[in-house]
């Protein structure tokens, strides 16, 4: 399926990551592989860190829980009030989200040009990391009818954990070559699923006994989104103490005293990062695409579960059964989908993946209520394309980067990455207002996935990664 200007010979063999320009996309300018690999290693357990914030906390905890808090302060007609805006109990979490995301789309590409110009990412990502690993753990005092706390505690920790991702991400093009990146993105994402999956056991574990325990349920849960906070803020560490710091690809002019970045330079590159997209049609319309389908991808992932308990009817401990089975076999897809890339190349994959994924949102339409089985089948299939589409993505879009941009541009890709999608679930959630049926709020993602299918069918990645002066893999 590789679209025109894909063939040919040029740019096959991957000589450095930066496309030759010996800038800070350049991985070969490392002292060895062994350094490399000590920098992927530790870059793996950002991944290990924060993706508990994504399972937990985003996709099984607080979705159901924020609508019930929600629910016990709306009025008679079901309706609370936030800045006296009315909305219906059960689209506050989804409209929370999107609110996030909205102040993530001012605050991330800021925090990428200021990465970028500085050269100094790693304190940049901890100070987001770690506001967000405090606004996660103060979700332990989420009760009774304290929505606004609940939604301003999200929207701090979703903010947080975006702009932090971005410079994580803008890490890939330094520390691996371009023969790397599917492999080294998959098992970061590998990595990520793994934590999921171990913390959401022992979740399950204190939900299930939370009795014995002597804690009420509600209880349980606030303590399962607090842990998350925690497990983020200690594995956060390893990768802050591993990555190694770039000079900056350009002199950073605008550069505030002490070899800082003014807030105001930074506004500057931002604008300028947006002028420079225009440069790159082929990079922009990957996009493009992207945003559309992942928007698709990160609203089932953050409203599988208000969909299980508010349609199909499913309790807290089958939710989190079947997100369970998502991590541990999101596992397996990413590694299996990283192989697959290996032969078919990424786009091939990711366009298989779309066409899956289509197949799946469908079938949630028509999935019958009271019916675990059917739940978890639909679990296994989304968990086998889960992790493999995200992870591919990820690396694809570092082939399409300006070397020295990285930070810059992974701001904008972040826009629709893990849990920050806002389309998604702002049209989820004016569907859900508009019929009060989740069937009908599934159904109107599938639009996402075709769209974004069709904008990637046309974007012939070879002639985009020659266009940004870098090199590609043999495959891609």
């Amino acid at each position: 399926m590789a679209g025109a200007g894909d063939t040919g010979d040029a740019g096959r063999t991957a000589k450095s990551a930066g496309g030759g320009t010996g800038g800070a996309g350049d991985a070969e300018g490392f002292a060895g592989a062994a350094e490399r690999r000590r920098e992927q290693r530790g870059w793996y357990f950002y991944d290990w860190a924060v993706s508990v914030f994504s399972t937990s906390v985003l996709t099984v905890f607080l979705g159901p829980y924020l609508t019930s808090v929600a629910e016990a302060a709306a009025d008679g007609a079901g309706y609370v009030h936030p800045l006296g805006i009315p909305v219906r109990a059960g689209a506050y979490f989804a409209y929370a989200v999107s609110v996030s995301v909205l102040l993530s789309v001012l605050v991330m590409p800021l925090a990428g040009a200021i990465a970028d110009r500085s050269g100094r990412k790693k304190p940049i990502m901890g100070v987001f990391a770690y506001l967000g690993a405090a606004a996660t753990t103060g979700m332990f005092f989420l009760e009774g009818d304290r929505y606004l706390l609940g939604g301003a505690l999200l929207v701090v920790a979703n903010v947080s954990y975006a702009t932090a991702v971005v410079v994580y991400n803008s890490f890939l093009p330094q520390i691996a070559t371009p023969g790397e990146r599917d492999a080294v993105s998959s098992r970061g994402w590998a990595f990520g699923y793994a934590s999921g999956s171990l913390v959401l056991v022992a979740n399950l574990a204190l939900f299930l006994g939370h009795e014995s325990l002597g804690v009420s349920e509600g209880t349980a849960v606030r303590i399962c989104l607090a842990s998350a906070g925690l497990w983020w803020a200690v594995f956060a560490i390893i990768p802050l103490r591993r990555l190694r710091e770039r000079p900056a690809a350009h002199t950073p002019a605008g550069a505030a005293p002490g070899g800082g970045v003014s807030l105001r330079g930074g506004w500057r590159q931002l604008a300028g990062t947006l002028r420079d997209l225009r440069r790159y049609p082929l990079t922009l319309m990957f996009l493009l695409a992207y945003l559309l389908y992942n928007d698709g991808v990160q609203t089932v992932i953050t409203q599988a579960s208000v969909f299980g308990a508010g349609e199909l009817g499913m309790d807290q401990t089958t939710l989190i059964g079947a997100i369970l089975l998502v991590q541990v076999l999101a596992v397996v897809g990413a590694l299996l989908l990283g192989r697959l890339a290996v032969r078919y190349g990424a786009k091939r994959t990711i366009l298989g993946s779309l066409v899956a994924w289509t197949a799946t949102v469908g079938a949630g339409y028509v999935l019958p209520a009271g019916e675990p089985v059917w739940f978890f089948v639909l679990a296994a299939a989304i968990g086998m394309v889960l992790g493999g589409t995200q992870a591919l993505s990820r690396s694809l879009y570092a082939q399409l980067v300006p070397p020295g941009k990285e930070a810059e541009y992974f701001s904008l890709y972040e826009v629709s990455d893990r849990g920050t999608s806002w389309l998604g679930p702002l049209v989820f959630g004016l569907t859900y207002q508009l019929t009060g049926s989740y069937r009908d709020a599934i159904i109107s993602l599938v639009i996402f996935f075709v769209l974004g299918f069709i904008l990637l069918l046309r974007v012939p990645v070879r002639r985009a990664v020659a266009a940004v002066g870098a090199a590609a893999p043999d495959r891609i």
